[in-house]
């Protein structure tokens, strides 16, 4: 292949991704794909000869770019997706053309990479001393990370070389959750060995937020019963309904009692940008760790998390380790990101952050978090107003937590089983896209406002599209 048979292909793959983007908002957000369309994926033979660029680039356009998600679309609500940043898009490819592994050295991926997690440090508000924090896969590594340095730190109070012997022999670890605490935390619990059900699920209150009160009570049970307590889990947004907890308090508490504080902020931490819910985040700087994702609220391409940490010596003690086929004598006092995580081969993350971060700014990133959240107080507002629909959470952040509930209708059973069935329901009529959950024992609708695109004619679009299923599904 020669560097202008690249080049021919590249300006096309160029073209077919500008036009996907541009065709996103007249299409449908999401469809089923049809048998046919899906075997030819799943039953592609592995081919025995090679095949041009320009035929590869025609099968993306014919086979893949038809069948999207849909989170690039602005009505679509689901989960935590958002659209691609069109400048992370761009960065994407010259990551890919440069293709190195970000585990150290002197090249311009590791030194952009503590350029841009110290500029999410910033947009946040996060102390940030030098080596404080690494780009992951998403906030499920970034989780894995930081607890895993909360682990050690607590370890080593206790007299324990959790690195050397394990956690076998030592009084449990206990940490302090909330019921809508992400899955992530608990998934990096049972890897780190220490166990579900030593994750305390602590109560919240009528507005979802963790409860300093019960958590102050689980902490001194559990002390009783000749358990350690090391950790609490506090959220900058919670997946289900968008709630922030008070970090002050519990903060305070944790000071207290020498718990390690991590900010579980995958979706929500960004938040902090919008002035009408900045106030909601007060003391969020004083965590010990903050998990959070550039790849949902800043429309970063996927994949890309972050973890920062207030005291970089605690990363580096729970995963530093260089053999000799890896000392770099010019590595300076910081090291390898190698030694502040799990990944010793790691991707050129950095670059489609620094790229969207500075394409929109600070100003533009915080106005388009603004519209995010104003739409998502405004679609509470139509909720609330419209007799056969129920606001079910305050909308703390872009989250509107609701369902649909006919006037007249009061058996929960029915209610429920309705709203189980309503977001496939919605999902395939195409013409919006959101999800449920399960809220204090109810089926609940949520719709995630992510993307700056969306419109009051969205939202609108939205709720009728559930009420059309809801009668389709009665009738």
């Amino acid at each position: 292949m020669t560097s202008d048979d690249f080049r021919a292909a590249a300006h096309t793959a160029a073209d077919l991704a500008a036009d996907h983007l541009a065709g996103l908002a007249a299409g449908p957000v999401w469809q089923p794909m049809d048998d046919a369309a899906r075997r030819t994926l799943l039953d592609a033979p592995l081919p025995a000869a090679g095949r041009p660029l320009d035929e590869l680039l025609a099968a993306v356009r014919r086979d893949v770019l038809p069948h999207p998600m849909g989170n690039g679309h602005p009505r679509f609500f689901g989960w935590v997706n958002s659209a691609p940043a069109p400048a992370g898009v761009l960065a994407t490819l010259a990551a890919a053309a440069m293709n190195p592994s970000s585990a150290g050295g002197d090249h311009a991926d590791v030194h952009l990479e503590r350029a841009v997690v110290r500029w999410i440090a910033e947009l946040v508000g996060f102390p940030h001393p030098a080596g404080g924090g690494l780009l992951t896969s998403g906030t499920s590594m970034a989780t894995i990370v930081c607890l895993a340095a909360a682990r050690n730190r607590a370890a080593r109070a206790a007299g324990w070389d959790v690195r050397e012997d394990g956690l076998a022999g030592m009084p449990p670890l206990v940490g302090y959750v909330t019921g809508e605490t992400h899955s992530c935390v608990r998934k990096a619990a049972e890897l780190l060995g220490l166990g579900s059900k030593h994750l305390r699920a602590v109560a919240t209150g009528a507005d979802g937020r963790l409860d300093p009160a019960e958590l102050r009570a689980a902490i001194a049970r559990d002390r009783a019963a000749g358990l350690l307590p090391f950790l609490v889990v506090a959220s900058a947004g919670t997946v289900g309904t968008g709630a922030v907890d008070a970090f002050d308090p519990i903060a305070d508490l944790c000071a207290e009692e020498r718990l390690w504080l991590h900010v579980d902020g995958a979706y929500g931490a960004f938040g902090v940008l919008a002035p009408e819910i900045a106030h909601r985040y007060a003391g969020l700087a004083r965590a010990d760790s903050l998990a959070l994702d550039p790849h949902k609220w800043l429309g970063v391409p996927v994949d890309c998390g972050c973890a920062l940490v207030r005291d970089p010596a605690e990363l580096r003690a729970a995963f530093s380790l260089v053999p000799s086929y890896l000392r770099d004598e010019a590595a300076g006092e910081l090291g390898w990101f190698s030694e502040y995580g799990t990944e010793q081969t790691r991707p050129f993350r950095a670059l489609k952050v620094w790229a969207t971060i500075a394409h929109r700014g600070r100003d533009g990133l915080a106005a388009d978090i603004a519209r995010t959240t104003a739409l998502a107080r405004r679609l509470g507002e139509l909720v609330t107003a419209d007799p056969d629909l129920e606001l079910l959470a305050e909308v703390q952040t872009s989250i509107v937590a609701f369902r649909l509930r006919p006037a007249g209708e009061a058996d929960e059973a029915a209610l429920d089983a309705l709203n189980r069935e309503l977001p496939a329901a919605v999902q395939r009529r195409g013409r919006a896209f959101l999800t449920g959950a399960r809220l204090d024992g109810r089926e609940i609708l949520r719709a995630c406002l992510l993307n700056p695109a969306t419109t009051e004619e969205d939202l609108a679009v939205l709720l009728a599209e559930v009420k059309a299923a809801g009668r389709e599904h009665s009738g």
